[in-house]
């Protein structure tokens, strides 16, 4: 159970991401929902998890997927650089999450 809770802070993150993006282009009250929203699910599941893993793994593997899919969703929809070193880096980040799950 505690991992779908990171899951679901993860996603509600990358929900915070693309609010805070479309934020600051444009002030607009659907983008700030969006941001504000997303920002205080991704909290709520977080503590959640807290209750049925260590706090450090959560927040850890939390990170690792927020950063690596902001990058992502950056490069994919709004036109960030997409270059090699970039990219390799996500893929680092990418194992460590996979490892922190895999030993806990």
């Amino acid at each position: 159970m505690g991992w779908l809770f990171v899951f679901l802070a993860a996603i509600s993150e990358l929900t915070g991401v693309v609010g805070l993006k479309k934020y600051s282009e444009q002030k607009t009250m659907p983008s700030l929902i969006l941001y504000f929203g997303g920002f205080a699910a991704s909290f709520a599941f977080l503590y959640q998890s807290f209750k049925f893993l260590q706090v450090s793994t959560s927040y850890a593997v939390w990170i690792g997927i927020g950063t690596a899919g902001a990058v992502l969703i950056n490069m994919i929809f709004f036109g960030e650089s997409k270059s090699v070193g970039k990219v390799i880096s996500v893929i680092f980040v990418v194992i460590g999450v996979v490892g922190l799950k895999a030993l806990s």
